[in-house]
């Protein structure tokens, strides 16, 4: 075996065993929390191996690319994912547009001199200009021109998502470095809301724990763990603010209210960014959710992931799509239906309601992207490309309202 190989493996089991020891530490002093030491380990090991078994599950599809179904009935427009890709030089973290045909159409590297340590892409916003505003997780954010040049960083341990808000700022969830304090003691990362301007400053930010304390909500942090609860107890996973535009279909919020998910918790709520008052909430009926959305009409749409212990959700039937009906405090299912086909993923996931009633559905553990019509049948899938038995998950997916031709048009160069 060459030298370099040995290095490297020798490397990588001194690591483990050290995150081993820390982590065993960690849960019995009360040191900077064990959740912490496994992220380190995580990056070391995607950093210094072939393996980043962190991001990289088992393949549950035997067929990758993109395929067509039904083309009259697929949205016009270009699919954004975000994934892991292993070009010549190692795995990295990338953005990559695809048309319908699933042809590559542009492509964002996340270098890993971007910051300090290497991590997986979880959370994007796409301008229409061609730049990206995109997480790196739990390391930062950076808004990207089209070609790469970088706009700007913001060193937060941000994650999960990006989105814009009527102004033209974000709002995205990140997590305070440090050993968690407060009444919950060692209980949970401290998790932040950030609102950052188009050019990358904090304008605001919103601390979740104490909001919680304040507004009633301290009984779901106790019943998710017990009395003595540890580990990343919030797990923010979407912040969304409400858009003007549809603010009239909500007479209990204003414009710029935020919708947020804490996975953990299994809860959703709507916050008012100014006063913090949570102004709606709710628990039910989705276990571990993601990416919740308003919907118009009064309507909230959830990603209900349902974990269920089984390898493809088999015990309580894979992930769905809830729709939560305030006006007559109802809820109803929009996926799947008798005409879906399986669809599961334990963890991640996105979904996004498009112009023609269809939905883009992102599986994000088995590395498949779907577009299903309004009564739930497939009209178009990409499925990543798998190496051996395992795939890299997809975490991002969008479709955007652009054509290959536009997309070329792009600047390149020193201006971009």
């Amino acid at each position: 075996m060459p030298v370099h190989t040995l290095a490297r493996a020798g490397f990588v089991v001194s690591v483990a065993v050290l995150a081993m020891g820390y982590g065993l530490a960690a849960n019995q002093w009360g040191w900077v929390p064990s959740s912490v030491a496994q992220r380190a380990w995580s990056q070391a090991e995607a950093l210094f191996t072939d393996n980043p078994f962190s991001y990289r599950v088992p393949r549950v599809y035997d067929r990758q690319g993109a395929r067509t179904l039904r083309p009259d009935a697929v949205q016009p427009g270009v699919t954004l994912v975000s994934s892991l890709w292993k070009p010549a030089d190692g795995w990295q973290p990338q953005v990559r547009l695809l048309d319908q045909d699933g042809a590559v159409l542009h492509t964002w590297t996340l270098d890993a001199d971007l910051f300090a340590a290497r991590s997986y892409v979880h959370g994007t916003h796409l301008l229409p200009d061609g730049d990206l505003v995109v997480n790196l997780e739990y390391v930062g954010t950076v808004r990207l021109g089209p070609c790469g040049t970088v706009r700007w960083r913001l060193p937060k341990r941000t994650h999960h998502a990006v989105t814009r808000a009527d102004d033209g700022s974000f709002w995205i969830p990140a997590q305070i470095p440090g050993r968690p304090t407060g009444p919950l003691g060692d209980a949970a990362m401290p998790e932040q809301l950030l609102r950052v301007s188009a050019t990358g400053e904090v304008l605001r930010t919103i601390d979740l724990l104490p909001l919680l304390f304040e507004n009633g909500l301290a009984a779901p942090l106790f019943r998710a763990h017990g009395p003595q609860p540890r580990g990343e107890l919030l797990h923010v996973n979407d912040v969304e603010p409400l858009p003007a535009s549809m603010a009239d279909a909500y007479p209990r919020f204003d414009a710029g209210d935020l919708l947020v998910s804490l996975r953990d918790l299994h809860l959703v709520l709507v916050v008012d960014p100014d006063t913090e008052a949570v102004r709606w909430h709710a628990e039910a009926p989705f276990l571990r959710q993601h990416d919740p959305d308003f919907l118009g009409d009064g309507r909230i749409g959830v990603f209900d992931n349902r974990p269920d212990g089984t390898a493809r959700g088999t015990r309580l039937g894979g992930s769905r799509i809830v729709v939560l009906h305030l006006p007559s405090d109802s809820t109803s299912v929009r996926f799947p239906t008798a005409r879906s086909g399986p669809f599961y993923t334990e963890a991640g996931g996105t979904w996004q309601s498009l112009p023609n009633g269809n939905l883009l559905l992102g599986e994000a553990q088995a590395g498949r992207v779907v577009e299903v019509t309004a009564d739930g049948a497939p009209v178009w899938e990409w499925v990543r490309a798998a190496r051996g038995e395992r795939v890299p998950q997809v975490l991002d997916a969008t479709r955007h309202a652009l054509s290959p031709a536009a997309v070329a048009e792009w600047p390149c160069g020193a201006d971009e």
